[in-house]
Formats: C-alpha cells, structure tokens, sequence
C-alpha cells in the first residue's frame, strides 16, 4: 500500500477539524498538542515539511512563504471564515482520498 497524506493544523484551525479527520483514521497533528503555539509561520512550516505532514492553513502568510521558495510538504489553504468545518474536513479528506504525498510536495492546494 502506498503512503497517504498526513496533515498539520496551523495555529488557527478549529479542533473540530482535528477530530474530523480522526474520526477517519487520517494521521494529524495539531499546534497545541505539538506545544508550536506562538511561533513562527516558518518554524510551522519547517515543523510541518520535517513531520513530511501537509500543513492546513488559514493563514495567507504561509502562501508568501510558498511563493519566496521555502520548502515544504504541501500547503492546503482557505481564507479564514470562507468555508465550514465540514467543508474544510471534506477538502482534506479528499485530498487524502487522491493525492500521493510526493504530489503535494512543494504545492499549494486550494479549498
């Protein structure tokens, strides 16, 4: 079987997106219970592309890290207030469901 997708929720995300996925079965870490709240969006990334974990994001900031050429494992994006936490864990479960981690590399996936 080949690898999935595994994600890390940025700072700012709802737990319930947490539960969400894990309720799935889908491997996710979280900022709080990595003890990364209050750093920097860089170290979230460099947390995030070591763990080789998609980070979800609320945070446009991230995107001008994408855009400045920084490393990672992916970026799943969505503006803050834009979508529901069902429609959130639906977009990552899809990209669970179809994308190979090797894919996401270095790409940024919109909800």
């Amino acid at each position: 079987m080949s690898a999935t997708v595994r994600f890390h929720l940025g700072e700012n995300v709802s737990n319930a997106v947490a539960e969400g996925l894990r309720r799935r079965s889908i491997d996710v870490t979280t900022t709080a219970e990595q003890g990364l709240l209050g750093v920097s969006d860089e170290e979230q990334l460099a947390f995030a592309t070591a763990q080789q974990r998609v980070l979800f994001t609320q945070d446009a900031d991230l995107l001008r890290l994408h855009q400045a050429g920084m490393t990672h494992a992916g970026i799943a994006f969505c503006r803050n207030n834009t979508r529901s936490i069902g429609e959130i864990i639906r977009g990552l479960v899809l990209i669970w469901e179809l994308v190979e981690p090797e894919e996401m590399a270095g790409r940024v996936e919109f909800l």
